[in-house]
C-alpha cells in the first residue's frame, strides 16, 4: 500500500472542539468593539449587557415568563453545583451519569453534601442508565447530553409532569441545540463556551417556580458559599435574576456572548439552530453509514447526540490493538489532523475510549464539515500505514 495522500480542500475554519466551541460564522475581534470595557458591571450599559443577555436568552429558547434567569459564575460547573448545594436534601436524591462530567455531580452528591438519601443510576460510556427506575418524586440530577460521551437522553417523557422532586438538569450541550421541555425542567443550566461560541467562565441557571419554592422553603445543611448563595433571609435574591450577578463578571465575555446571541436571532432563532446542528449530524450519521473503520460510540440512533459526535474505531487492526497502542494511534491522529490545519481538537476526552469526537453544534459550517470528513479518513489510513496495519 503506498502513503496515502492529503486531500487537497481543506476546512475554511478547522475548529471542531467540543468547548469551548467555535465562534459564529463570520466571528472577528470586531464583534468586540462596544464591550463595557474598564466599567462597573452595577450601573448603565454594564449592567444593560448582563440584562440584555438573560432576556434575549429567554426569547430565543422559549423559557416561560415565570421562570428565573441568573448569570452563574464558574461556567456550567459552577451553575449546577449552586443548584445541587442550594436545593439538594429535602428529599431523597437519583443522580445519573453515563459520562465523566454526570460522575462528577455522583462525587458531589456522595463524597462533598453526603447525601444520605442517595440513588445513583450510572451506565459506560455509549450506554443511557435504565430511564424508567428513575423516581421523579424524589430529586433527579442527570445531564441532557453527555458531551464526553456523545450519549443524549431521547426525550424528555420518562420525566413525569406531576412530580413532587425537582429536576436539574445539566443541558450545557443541549441549549440552543435541542428543543428542551421546559415544563419538565425545574433547574436547567449552560454555559456561554458551548453551542453558542462563547468565552469560558460563565454559565446560566434557569429555575421554574417550583425550584424558587425550594429554595425559600428549605434551609441546606450545610455552610453555602459566597459565590453559590441565592437567598438572603429566607427569600431569593431578585437581583440575581435582573442581569445581577453573585460576583464580577467579565464584561468582554459578555460582549462576546451577545454577539452570538445576536446572531441567532438574525438566523432565524432556535429553530433555524437546530436545523444547522440537525444538519451537521446527519452529514456525519451519512459518512460513518459508508465506512467500515469507524461507527458511533453510542449503538442507539435515538441517543446519539447531534453536538458532541463520539465516534470509535472499529477496523479489526485498532481493536486489535493493546490500550496504549489504541490511545497512540488516536494520538496521531490528532495530531496529523492539526498539523495539516485541517481539523483542531477532533481526539476523545480523556476517560472516553479512544475514537474521535466531533461538534457538529449551530456554530459549526456545513461546508467546514464536509472538507473535514476526507482528511479523517485520510488521517487513519496514513496511521495504520505508518505501524505497518496495511
Amino acid at each position: 500500500m503506498n502513503q496515502p495522500t492529503p486531500p487537497a480542500r481543506r476546512p475554511a475554519d478547522p475548529r471542531f472542539s467540543s468547548g469551548p466551541c467555535v465562534k459564529r460564522p463570520g466571528w472577528s475581534p470586531a464583534a468586540l468593539e462596544h464591550a463595557v470595557t474598564g466599567r462597573s458591571h452595577r450601573y448603565g450599559p454594564g449592567r444593560a449587557h448582563l440584562e440584555e443577555i438573560v432576556e434575549r436568552s429567554r426569547r430565543i429558547l422559549g423559557i416561560p415568563d415565570d421562570y428565573r434567569i441568573a448569570i452563574m459564575p464558574g461556567s456550567d460547573t459552577g451553575a449546577v453545583e449552586a443548584a445541587m448545594w442550594n436545593m439538594l436534601g429535602a428529599r431523597g436524591t437519583d443522580v445519573l451519569a453515563w459520562e465523566a462530567f454526570g460522575k462528577v455531580w455522583i462525587t458531589d452528591a456522595a463524597e462533598q453534601l453526603q447525601l444520605e438519601d442517595l440513588r445513583v443510576f450510572d451506565a459506560e460510556y455509549g450506554d443511557l442508565p435504565d430511564l424508567g427506575q428513575v423516581d421523579c418524586d424524589r430529586d433527579v440530577v442527570f445531564t441532557w447530553n453527555g458531551t464526553a460521551s456523545g450519549v443524549c437522553v431521547p426525550h424528555g417523557e420518562w420525566i413525569r409532569s406531576d412530580r413532587r422532586g425537582l429536576t436539574i438538569c445539566d443541558a450545557t450541550s443541549a441549549a440552543f441545540a435541542m428543543d428542551l421541555p421546559w415544563d419538565k425542567l425545574d433547574v436547567a443550566t449552560w454555559s456561554w463556551q458551548k453551542v453558542m461560541g462563547g468565552e469560558a467562565q460563565h454559565g446560566m441557571m434557569v429555575l421554574s417556580p417550583r425550584a424558587i419554592e425550594r429554595l425559600e422553603s428549605f434551609t441546606p445543611p450545610r455552610p453555602i458559599p459566597k459565590l453559590f448563595r441565592m437567598t438572603a433571609n429566607g427569600k431569593v435574591i431578585e437581583d440575581l435574576f435582573q442581569g445581577g450577578t453573585v460576583n464580577t463578571p467579565s464584561l468582554l465575555c459578555a460582549a462576546d456572548h451577545l454577539d452570538g446571541l445576536r446572531w441567532a436571532e438574525s438566523v432565524g432563532g432556535l429553530p433555524t439552530l437546530i436545523e444547522r446542528t440537525q444538519a451537521n449530524y446527519k452529514l456525519i450519521a451519512d459518512w460513518v453509514a459508508n465506512r467500515d473503520w469507524v461507527e458511533f460510540l453510542p449503538s442507539d440512533p435515538a441517543t446519539r447526540s447531534p453536538t458532541s459526535m463520539c465516534l470509535q474505531i472499529v477496523d479489526p487492526w485498532f481493536v486489535g490493538l493493546d490500550k496504549d497502542g489504541r490511545q497512540h494511534v488516536r494520538n496521531e491522529m490528532v495530531r496529523l489532523l492539526a498539523e495539516h490545519e485541517a481539523g483542531y481538537d477532533v481526539g476523545s476526552f480523556r476517560d472516553a475510549p479512544p475514537g474521535l469526537r466531533i461538534w457538529g453544534g449551530a456554530t459549526v459550517e456545513y461546508g467546514c464539515l464536509q472538507a473535514l470528513l476526507p482528511w479523517l479518513d485520510w488521517a487513519f489510513d496514513t496511521v495504520k500505514h505508518a505501524q505497518g496495519g496495511g
